[in-house]
């Protein structure tokens, strides 16, 4: 919602200002200054369809399109005065653009707006220019329709049928491009065009559709990342837009209309050849503007022969021409007829054929036509056709010699083929051997150097000697990560007092844990019981019992004669309880109906209840009480009273038959209910006696609802006036039976489903699973289940659990904790592990519960790997799907690849899932593990959904007082079909009640439908039903209903106003929405009435009993404000109420007059202990005063102010104990004020301990509103009756929607869940609810640094099993990436590339160990390449330069320039950055904004380095390319059309063939239709050598370490650099965070996420640093000495001892805790230690200031 006013919209002007906006200069300033500026720095950089669209439609602006293929560089199209035109270069470049979308199942489509056409024209150019882009726009058009995309043109946004479209399709975004920025050397059109550009992105956000950026894109892995640009809020009375409008048709008018307008509908389809066209265009009309004939008859040859031509054929160098030839062509011919043929081409069904370069060289070659036959230069069948061709156009003779006399060659032309384009020699490896990789690499044959390490370059660094590295220290600190027997440091001897502080600490975590565990609940809603393990070599054999046959026949006297004496023995046994029973009725009978229902409220939780027949006879009563109540009632007939006992009698019936223990006597009172309420049908279905109960008799009269004799019911209003079917449809649909398939299994302790049986067969069969459910299917006890067979199965095996987040991690640590207990012999059952924190041994434990990250790092652990890895049983991915995340999930890409055992995959939300299983499955049997994949679609309890009205209206007077507002008004799914057409998603449900009143909507437009709907009565379809209804059957109807409603959507005629849809949706839609509809220039609400009604909604949900409620907004800030204005309301509300209410006056008299008889109390206990005689009566007397005013506190709220639960467990007192212990932490203060009345906030910027106390105090039902993130959506226990989403954002994505809705109506708490949209518009609530989850995508996990850390991983466990079958798994896979087209053989020859380009950075040696740089490139692996940056700049001295100025502080602040360009990268838009937008942010704010460029010497060595780079993986491409030459086939193919240009057999062996074949650019690695514009396989950068490579090669640029986006200068051919946010480097210089925010742009929300994460790398930076000197300084003394050192002596040592917890008070202290002083190593160099101590007081600076921020 921006509530911090973050998000600003367009600045309201008034439209006097127009005439003074007298040029387009002056315009296109004035819409930047008054609203892009502001745009741009709201826009969003994020994942598209990952984070954003999901499989929502989009539509591609094709305009956009265009201007991207045709501003390509590369592209040799309007390019000056050279005379080419090549079309095939733009259709590759063109369906290489869209491929990208397709391939990533991207759901879109493609519109023009004939308005901004002339962006791509570049109309105010030279004409040959313009013409060439001109005509290139209308050919490509033209391809365009040949792909099966959907294309569409529209007038502008104004278009009423672009209206009605967006109406109708709903496109969630926009791509299109932001018409760049102005500079010095553009053109008044130019800038016109720009102007008409961001006027037509205003219009369109206006508008209410959002918009991406085309330009800038980047294609990562399986994403698209680009900015986002959400809606405006409120556009309407925008003077701005009136402005913005007016000058936009101004300046559309003025342009000259030289850019045909496209057309699809309109098109010709009459059949046209080449010659046909050139008819049409009246070719011989240029001869009138001084142009020759002979060029005229040349261009029509060219057009005859270049059908003829192969792609390959086709890439020529363009031919020197007589400049004088060649203006004449660039001036007088080609701008004429260019323009003319793209009049003609934009509606005609027909692409002409065009080629410059091959004209140039018909012209060129011509000139030496003279030593062949005239006849057969061009080939006997093309002579032919052009002389007819000149003959039928009536042209004038041709005089050739005359010609080539005034337009002589600049030099002698060549027929031989003389190319200055050089064939690429094969790349040379260095020498590597591995015994690993050799095998493997047999199939890529490639030459090695002869060479040693000597030809690499040597580092500056003393402590870089080419050693293994010895990875045994955490990251970011000098921290060992192992313990003292696996090669860590051994722990330092401590003091008495230090153990009593760590022992404190140790408990006061425990506490923590146990105050956590305690509030966890089981599925059922129960208290979780601790399982006490024994361990395994403790126990003796057990002699197993033998099943009891199930349906066993009659007992055999012996078996009677047992069961009697039992019964005998249990009715002895009854006997006290029949008395405490018989006691409680007779007390109850003095009592009026409610006293008895409360009584009976409470006597439900007496452990009695755990006797059957007992159970039984008071739920009988309770029942009976019901009934009696039902009778009081003063209008007991009415509908709403009745329908209200019908429900509660019939789930007590329904309680009572599912417990499975009926007597005869029972069997008899529940016979009268059924046949009362109109049920006696359901009789035989419903009560079963059991065999083995003993008939009882009750203890109370029941009920009597029927005459004994007639059988005929005393109450005739009790019977329902409808079928039992409908009526349970209609009332009772969340209370019915929902297990699937349901039985008894002696494995756990509840009935599971058929699905959940299979999922526990797979587990004792040790497969490998992948389990999709809905939240609250039943998913959770999987993973305890499996933890427990681990625990009783092995003393020493273990189970790893990964959690998406730490709070994710604690929780369940705190269950297991709760679940199992296990005597290892002083070894914990189990260990957390996670960046910040580790409780207890990781090494030690059974059940490791963990992140992803820290996993990985294990995984790749050399010492782990030895003696820990293989005793990995089990791996569990709870959320599987964050494998699809922007940020992190290559890390769950990597765990599943190096997995040594099976894996549990879990999640609620995977789009797709067998897509993604297939892969997985694949890794699985690659690993040997049977892989089963367990889809249920079913979630256990329906949500019900509601949309509210905010109108900002009303007083809030106090919970005690609100009459509910009624603003919360119901959707049906169906009904939001009103708001348009849209499939129905897989997972939408309906509940019982939806199924009805759709059969009825349905029912009524029974004469419009062409369906049976008789069959679909409910009467009629449950006709075979003899018991209650089940969720199951409510399923079967559910799928009955909806194969009607798809054929009526597919059926759908938007243009039919009174389509059946239409109609039945507005039936179920509620009026007032209605009339939201129909209203959509209703202005969006303001900040202030959406803050204003939140405590109004809230209010309402008291009412409704539907609290506890989390409230989601994905907004950190928002959040923040939301509690905040919350808490202020209730304080204010409260304070006029104590000022005017005599009540409290009178409350808080009587209380002060009691604080002043405390005395007399105190004297009148002493007189009552010295008269009393026996000395409990005085302990008796002297109890603590139980009344209400020794409670009383004026200062606590009132309840009727406070959202606080009335039934919690949690005291007030208990919570200002818990608030005393938080008050040394960094929780904000106002956090305590809205704890105090039940409202806690939670995000990931709050403190842990305060997290996991809100969390506690949730499940508790104390605090009954939650305010978070999306933090709480990630399987956090917190069962809430209701999720509420507040205010919109790009990240609320279906994924998103459906994590947060899962919250609400937890299985085992509430049978009904509600989801409340707050703040949404109307059509915005219906995607969400349409939106089907995007498909999983994955990323391309087998980086160099990955590479490096699996040598690493070799190298250090001396190749134990696990190392070697872990990388050699990797080597085997047929596809190692989800998502990627990258197959095993390509696979090898990327990783033999890579493992050279770590040896050329001597981070390898020839036989694969490590060297010690290896530390910073590692540790940084998520940043890579810039880690590989890093390491260059060290290897190369530049750090060392850097470091030794004089100054330190120079020094410093330069070393923070270099790490921002490296590590803190945040683009700014170009519009942003506009130099007078920068200078006045700077005059005003103490911001540079912008980030200067790194150093020179720092970008020549970047720059040197990717030089390397690029000819190590050319040489890869160019290796593979020849190699797989027969795999890949001929590069003749466009990859969307698979249109060929393979040239025909026509006239093959003539002269001008044969000279292009000889001539034609031989290419290995480029594509050919790039190699049409004249390049070879030489390139300028990586981005060039990925985007224009061949067909079949799949390079992924994001796979090869490139530096280039490190450097200031774009390269050739990269369109997609940005300039950076020098955010980073501002804190450091200032350290205010609101200075980011305002001048930088930065969110308040995103700081502290943005500081932590550079905080962290510069602490990894400088423990590398420790840890290298260190290892130098050791290395060095050693060789002084003259003695070895065994530095990975890791075997034989015992367990050490005494290890146990490692934590710290504060979660984010971890990572910036104060290390002791590390002091200088011995014989480490000056220049090395001015290194570290710069880093070390840059890091000390910035560390300093971060902590500041959030202490």
């Amino acid at each position: 919602m921006d509530l911090d006013e973050f998000d600003t919209t367009a600045q309201s002007i008034p439209e006097t200002l127009l005439p003074r906006i007298n040029s387009p200069s002056k315009a296109l300033a004035f819409i930047d200054r008054h609203w892009f500026i502001q745009a741009t720095r709201s826009a969003r950089w994020m994942d598209l369809l990952g984070d954003y669209a999901g499989r929502e439609l989009f539509v591609i602006d094709g305009e956009a399109i265009f201007q991207i293929v045709l501003d390509d560089p590369l592209l040799a199209i309007g390019r000056g005065t050279e005379s080419t035109f090549q079309i095939l270069h733009a259709y590759m470049s063109l369906e290489k653009i869209l491929n990208e979308f397709t391939r990533r199942s991207a759901n879109f489509e493609i519109v023009f707006w004939s308005d901004t056409r002339h962006l791509t024209s570049k109309q105010g150019g030279a004409a040959f220019n313009v013409a060439s882009r001109i005509l290139a726009r209308s050919m490509l058009f033209a391809h365009l329709l040949k792909l099966h995309i959907p294309v569409l043109v529209f007038e502008g946004c104004r278009d009423p049928l672009w209206i009605s479209y967006v109406v109708a399709r709903k496109p969630m975004f926009v791509m299109t491009n932001d018409g760049g920025v102005q500079n010095q050397g553009s053109s008044s059109c130019e800038v016109e065009g720009m102007f008409i550009q961001r006027s037509f992105l205003l219009s369109l956000l206006s508008g209410g559709t959002a918009a991406a950026l085309l330009k800038g894109a980047e294609y990562r892995d399986s994403k698209i990342i680009s900015f986002v640009y959400e809606p405006m809020r409120n556009p309407s009375g925008n003077g701005l837009l009136v402005v913005s409008e007016k000058l936009h048709n101004q300046y559309v008018l003025g342009l000259e209309a030289t850019s045909p307008i496209l057309r699809i509908s309109n098109r010709s389809v009459e059949p046209a050849g080449q010659i046909d066209i050139l008819h049409k265009v009246d070719i011989l009309e240029s001869i009138e503007t001084g142009v020759p004939p002979e060029i005229i008859y040349l261009f029509i040859v060219h057009c005859l022969i270049l059908p003829n031509l192969s792609v390959q054929e086709r890439a020529q160098t363009l031919p020197s021409l007589s400049q004088e030839l060649v203006q004449l062509l660039t001036r007088n011919f080609f701008p004429t007829l260019f323009l003319k043929l793209a009049n003609l081409l934009s509606s005609l069904d027909y692409v002409f054929e065009l080629d410059g370069t091959i004209f140039s060289k018909l012209i060129a070659t011509y000139y030496s036509a003279d030593k062949f036959e005239i006849s057969t230069f061009f080939g006997p069948m093309v002579h032919v056709a052009a002389q007819s061709v000149w003959l039928s156009l009536g042209a004038p003779p041709l005089d050739f010699p005359g010609f080539a006399a005034r337009y002589p060659l600049p030099q002698e032309p060549q027929i031989s083929p003389d190319s200055p384009h050089q064939k690429m020699e094969p790349y040379n490896l260095l020498p590597f051997n591995n015994i690993v990789f050799d095998e493997k690499m047999t199939a890529v044959r490639i030459p090695s150097t002869e060479g040693t390490e000597a030809n690499l370059q040597m580092s500056p660094l003393q402590f870089e000697k080419g050693t293994i590295f010895a990875d045994t220290q955490h990251w970011h600190n000098q921290r060992t990560i192992l313990p003292s027997h696996l090669g860590g440091s051994k722990p330092k001897p401590t003091d008495e007092r230090a153990k009593r502080r760590q022992l404190r600490s140790d408990q006061k975590f425990m506490a923590i844990l146990q105050v956590q565990a305690a509030t966890l609940t089981g599925a059922s809603g129960g208290i979780l019981q601790q399982v006490v393990i024994p361990p395994v070599s403790s126990r003796a054999k057990v002699r197993v019992p033998q099943k009891v046959k199930a349906n066993s026949s009659k007992l055999s006297s012996k078996e009677r004669l047992l069961r009697d004496i039992k019964d005998e023995k249990d009715a002895k046994s009854r006997g006290p309880l029949s008395i405490w029973w018989k006691n409680n009725l007779m007390k109850m009978s003095k009592m009026p109906l409610a006293q008895q229902l409360g009584l009976m409220k409470d006597l439900y939780r007496s452990p009695k209840m755990g006797d059957p027949l007992m159970a039984l006879e008071m739920r009988l009563f309770r029942l009976h009480l019901e009934l009696m109540t039902w009778l009081q009632e003063d209008v007991r007939d009415s509908s709403p009273m009745k329908d209200k006992y019908t429900v509660s009698v019939m789930r007590m019936v329904k309680d009572i038959c599912d417990k499975k223990v009926l007597t005869p006597s029972a069997t008899k009172a529940l016979t009268s209910v059924l046949v009362a309420l109109g049920f006696g049908d359901y009789v035989p279905g419903l009560l079963t006696i059991s065999d083995e109960v003993k008939d009882q008799c009750l203890q109370f009269d029941f009920i009597k609802l029927m005459n004994s004799k007639t059988k005929v019911p005393y109450y005739q209003f009790m019977a329902i006036d409808e079928p039992p079917v409908v009526w349970q449809l209609r009332l009772f649909g969340e209370y019915m039976d929902r297990s699937m398939d349901s039985s008894p299994d002696c494995r756990v302790t509840f009935e599971p489903d058929a699905w959940q049986r299979r999922v526990l067969d797979c587990i004792d069969q040790n497969h490998s699973l992948l389990v999709v459910a809905p939240t609250s299917a039943g998913k959770t006890f999987i993973s305890y289940y499996a933890m427990e067979k681990l625990l009783r199965e092995s003393d020493d095996g273990i189970l790893v659990y990964i959690a998406p987040t730490k709070a994710l991690v604690t929780q369940v640590a705190a269950e297991v904790y709760a679940r199992f207990s296990k005597d290892l012999n002083g070894r914990s059952c189990w260990a957390i592990h996670t960046r910040d924190f580790r409780i207890h041994d990781p090494q030690k434990c059974q059940i490791l519960v963990t992140v992803p990250e820290m996993l990985g790092i294990m995984l790749l652990s050399p010492t782990l790997a030895r003696v820990w890895t293989s005793r990995i049983k089990r791996i569990i991915l709870d959320e599987i799907h964050s494998l699809g995340q922007q940020a992190g999930g290559a890390i769950w890409e990597q765990i599943i690849l190096l997995a040594p055992c099976p894996i549990i995959g879990l999640s609620a939300t995977v789009g797709a899932p067998e897509v993604f299983n297939e892969w997985l499955s694949s890794i699985q049997k690659a690993h040997k593990f049977d892989h089963t994949f367990i889809e249920h679609p079913h979630r256990y309890s329906h949500l019900r959904k509601f949309f509210y009205i905010i109108k900002g209206e009303g007083t809030f007077t106090g919970l005690d007082r609100h009459r509910e507002t009624n603003r919360a008004r119901f959707l049906h799914p169906i009904g939001l079909l009103s708001l348009g057409v849209r499939p129905l998603p897989p997972d939408l449900s309906l509940e019982a009640q939806d199924t009805l009143t759709l059969f009825r909507a349905l029912h009524s437009l029974r004469s419009v439908i062409d369906h049976n709907l008789d069959s679909l009565e409910p009467k009629t379809f449950f006709s075979s039903t003899s018991k209650l209804l089940r969720q199951k059957d409510v399923l079967r109807y559910e799928t009955a209903l909806k194969l009607i409603l798809s054929d009526l959507i597919q059926s759908y005629n938007s243009n039919d106003a009174l389509s059946p849809l239409d109609r039945v949706a507005r039936n179920l839609q509620d009026p007032l929405l209605l009339e939201l509809e129909l209203n959509p220039s209703r202005p969006s609400p303001s900040r202030s009435d959406y803050k204003h009604d939140l405590i109004q909604m809230l209010a309402d949900l008291h009412v409704q009993g539907k609290l506890p409620a989390v409230l989601f907004s994905l907004d950190r800030t928002d959040c923040e404000i939301m509690a905040q204005h919350l808490v202020e309301t209730l304080e204010v509300s409260e304070e006029q109420w104590r000022v005017s209410s005599p009540e409290w006056t009178r409350k808080v008299a009587k209380w002060e007059t009691w604080k002043l008889q405390a005395k007399e109390r105190e004297r009148a206990t002493e007189r009552a202990k010295k008269q009393s005689k026996r000395r409990d009566d005085a302990e008796d007397s002297h109890r603590t005063d139980t009344s209400w005013e020794s409670s009383f506190d004026p200062e606590e709220p009132s309840p009727q102010f406070s959202f606080i639960g009335s039934h919690s467990s949690h005291s007030t007192l208990s919570l200002e104990e818990d608030i005393a212990k938080l008050k040394w932490t960094s929780v904000p203060r106002w956090t305590f004020a809205a704890l105090r009345r039940g409202i806690a906030v939670h995000h990931a910027g709050m403190h842990k301990h305060y997290r996991t106390l809100i969390e506690s105090l949730f499940r508790k039902g104390f605090v009954r509103v939650m305010i978070s993130t999306g933090t709480l959506a990630l399987g956090i226990n917190a069962p809430a009756k209701t999720s509420v989403f507040c205010g919109d954002s790009p990240f609320l994505t279906a994924l998103m929607y459906r994590q947060c809705a899962g919250r609400a109506g937890r299985r085992g708490f509430d049978s009904l869940g509600n989801v409340v949209f707050y703040g949404l518009p109307l059509d915005r609530v219906q995607r969400l609810v349409f939106s089907k989850l995007p498909f999983l995508s994955g990323n391309f996990p087998l980086t160099s640094t990955l590479t490096l850390r699996l040598f690493n991983l070799l190298e250090g466990s001396t190749y134990s099993d696990y190392a070697v079958q872990a990388t050699q798994s990797l080597m085997a896979l047929p596809s190692v990436s989800f998502g990627s087209d990258i197959g095993r053989h390509q696979l090898l020859h990327h990783l033999r590339f890579s493992i050279e380009y770590l040896r050329r950075s001597r981070l390898l040696d020839e036989v694969g160990k490590p060297m010690n740089l290896f530390a910073i490139a590692a540790h940084l692996y998520y940043t890579e390449p810039s880690n590989l940056a890093l390491v260059a700049l060290m290897r190369s001295g530049v750090l060392h330069t850097i470091c030794s100025q004089s100054d330190l502080e120079v020094a410093q602040k330069k070393f923070m320039l270099m790490m921002c360009n490296l590590f803190g990268r945040r683009y700014l838009s170009s519009a942003f950055a506009q130099k007078g937008h920068i200078e006045a942010l700077t005059a005003k704010y103490p911001s540079m904004v912008v980030l200067p460029p790194m150093p020179s010497a720092a970008q020549k060595v970047l720059f040197e380095h990717d030089c390397e780079i690029l000819r190590i993986f050319t040489g890869y491409a160019f290796a593979f390319a020849m190699q797989s030459k027969a795999q890949l086939g001929t590069d003749d193919t466009l990859p969307l059309s698979k249109i060929r240009y393979q040239g025909t057999d026509l006239d093959v062996s003539c002269p001008f063939r044969t000279l292009c074949k000889e001539t034609a650019i031989q290419v290995v690695v480029r594509s050919a239709f790039v190699a049409n514009s004249g390049h070879d396989d030489s390139f300028s950068s990586i981005f060039e050598l990925t985007q224009t490579s061949r067909q079949g090669l799949n390079l992924n640029g994001h796979a090869i370490p490139s530096m280039s986006h490190l450097l200031a200068a774009k390269n050739k051919g990269d369109d997609t650099s940005h300039m950076l946010n020098a955010h980073i480097l501002d804190f450091y210089v200032h350290g205010q965070v609101s200075t980011l925010a305002n001048a930088n742009g930065i969110r308040r929300g995103d700081v502290w996420y943005l500081l932590q994460d550079f905080n962290i790398t510069l602490l990894t930076v400088k423990a590398a640093l420790q840890q290298l000197m260190l290892k130098a300084s050791k290395d060095a003394l050693a060789e002084k000495n003259s003695k070895e050192s065994d530095l990975d002596d890791y075997q034989n040592h015992d367990l050490a001892e005494g290890e146990s917890f490692e934590h710290n008070s504060e979660e984010e202290d971890d990572a910036s805790s104060d290390q002791p002083d590390f002091k200088r190593p011995a014989m480490v160099t000056d220049a090395d230690w001015r290194v570290y101590k710069v880093v070390d007081g840059t890091c000390a600076v910035f560390n300093g200031k971060f902590r500041a921020m959030w202490a």
